[in-house]
């Protein structure tokens, strides 16, 4: 037994040679000749526990598009081109259909408006395909919303125990302030961040709890739930602040005691005092009913009603209060409170960094340090009190909603949106309960829009683009002879079966 495994050998050779470990077959048939081909693709894995090889050129990548955002001194976003004639008569043509479907609904003539909503569709459509971004104008709900009144509107009034953050208009511009020094050479020095959230008690160096009876994990896993939304209120607020567009780039990761935080590349300066200001000031409200107290168990659950389409008490029979009710009563409470208020911690890091040094290029393989594994797997897990916290962490966050549609909420007595009998408690498949991602369910790698100019495909042609040129290969496929989309196409692909020769 002490031989090594053919397979496995392979496995490293392939790794050593940076080439895929489960490769997509495809059959090429040639439709004039009949010849056949298969075809093996990389499998263009992002996690390196499933393809290294592929992984460690998604992390290249990445990594690329942060060296050449992070410290532009020129504007990378153009301004738009004017609309075209074309584009303009659809617009146009939009808005008749929107005066139409109103005209409809005050007449009352709902017989039209599905006609008038697939004219719309087809119209939104062909505005995408012109070439125009953006949505319009909001969708229209369905029959089956469960609230047909629309968006519901908060208060935008900042809660009275937020410090005031000053407003400034925002301007367009993206690269940062040059500093000139006495000499007269000028330097253009940008910063890396980051941002934790808040402490849910006392941690032993290896990331558990001095008392894991006391560690409040609910709201731990009600704040990795939201850390996203959190992040998106930060950046608002940051712009906001200092008046011009910030542009970011980093990595949601967790730490050693399985909380979320984040690694920022930011293009320019902030004074740490006004980021320290910022994230004080940056809080984030969960209008959601309260969560407070469970009113059941999963020993002990609501039933679902086929006669009634709805889920009542076991005992009762009584229906569950609905998600739109739910939200009527915290409207007409003018004592409502949210369900959940998410919040930054004291721990702030900030630090400049100028272009072209080696603390630069280190600073980008940290913050991309581990993007290619999932959240469980950045920290090893090693102890059995490790695996305790991992374990009591993950439990917390089977029972947490994550949206308004999540099969949790019949815990506590409420009907999720567009509820059916197939929701079952505990085990809802949103992206936050796996035991894997530790409650970030969102993308982790965040990117800004005027980042690099770039998106992330164009950032692989252009990789693309440099072995060609490298290898001598003149021809791509902007260079190609054109083919007539009205001619029947050459190839047919399939994917190729495993017996297949």
């Amino acid at each position: 037994m002490a031989l090594p495994m053919s397979r496995q050998v392979l496995k490293e050779m392939a790794a050593e040679y940076g080439v895929c470990l489960h490769p997509v077959t495809l059959r090429r048939t040639d439709l004039h000749t009949g010849q056949t081909e298969v075809i093996d693709l990389p499998c263009g894995s992002t996690r390196e526990d499933k393809c290294p090889p592929c992984a460690k050129r998604a992390r290249r990548l990445r990594q690329t598009q942060i060296r050449e955002g992070w410290h532009r001194t020129d504007e990378p976003a153009p301004t738009p081109e004017p609309a075209t004639d074309a584009q303009r008569e659809l617009i146009l043509l939009r808005a008749h259909l929107e005066f139409a479907r109103d005209d409809a609904q005050r007449a009352a003539q709902f017989d039209q408006v599905p006609a008038i909503d697939q004219a719309i569709t087809e119209v939104e459509e062909a505005i995408a395909a012109e070439g125009l971004r953006g949505q319009i104008a909001p969708p229209h709900d369905s029959d089956d919303d469960d609230n047909p009144g629309g968006r519901r509107k908060r208060s935008t009034r900042r809660r009275q125990d937020a410090p005031d953050l000053p407003r400034k208009k925002v301007e367009p511009r993206t690269v940062g302030k040059v500093y000139t020094a006495p000499d007269g050479t000028q330097h253009r020095p940008s910063m890396w961040l980051t941002l934790t959230l808040d402490s849910y008690g006392r941690v032993l160096p290896d990331g558990t709890p001095v008392n894991p009876d006391t560690y409040d994990y609910r709201r731990a896993a009600w704040d990795a739930v939201h850390f996203a939304r959190l992040l998106d209120r930060f950046w608002q607020n940051l712009r906001r602040c200092v008046g011009w567009n910030v542009q970011y780039a980093g990595c949601v990761e967790p730490q050693r005691r399985l909380a979320p935080h984040a690694h920022f590349a930011i293009r320019g300066t902030i004074p740490r005092t006004v980021l320290r200001q910022v994230a004080a000031a940056t809080y984030h409200q969960v209008w959601w009913p309260p969560t407070d107290k469970p009113a059941y168990s999963l020993d002990r659950l609501p039933v679902w009603d086929g006669d009634r389409a709805e889920w009542v008490d076991p005992d009762t029979r009584e229906p569950l209060t609905r998600w739109a009710d739910a939200l009527d009563a915290i409207d007409t409470d003018p004592d409502a409170q949210p369900a959940h208020v998410v919040r930054f911690g004291v721990q702030l890091r900030a630090e400049g960094v100028t272009p072209g040094t080696v603390h630069a290029q280190r600073t980008i393989g940290y913050i991309t340090k581990y993007i290619t594994k999932s959240a469980a797997d950045c920290h090893k897990t090693e102890s059995d009190r490790q695996r305790d916290h991992l374990d009591r962490l993950w439990h917390e966050l089977r029972v947490t909603p994550c949206n308004d549609r999540c099969a949790n909420w019949l815990l506590y007595g409420i009907q999720p949106k567009k509820a059916h009998g197939r929701l079952q408690a505990g085990r809802c498949k949103g992206k936050v309960h796996q035991r894997a991602t530790l409650g970030i369910g969102g993308r982790r790698i965040l990117v800004s829009r005027d980042w690099s100019g770039k998106t992330l495909a164009d950032h692989r042609a252009d990789a693309r683009a440099w072995v060609r040129n490298l290898l001598g290969i003149t021809t791509s496929a902007d260079q190609a002879n054109p083919v007539d989309q009205d001619d029947p196409p050459a190839y047919a692909w399939e994917l190729a079966r495993p017996e297949d020769p």
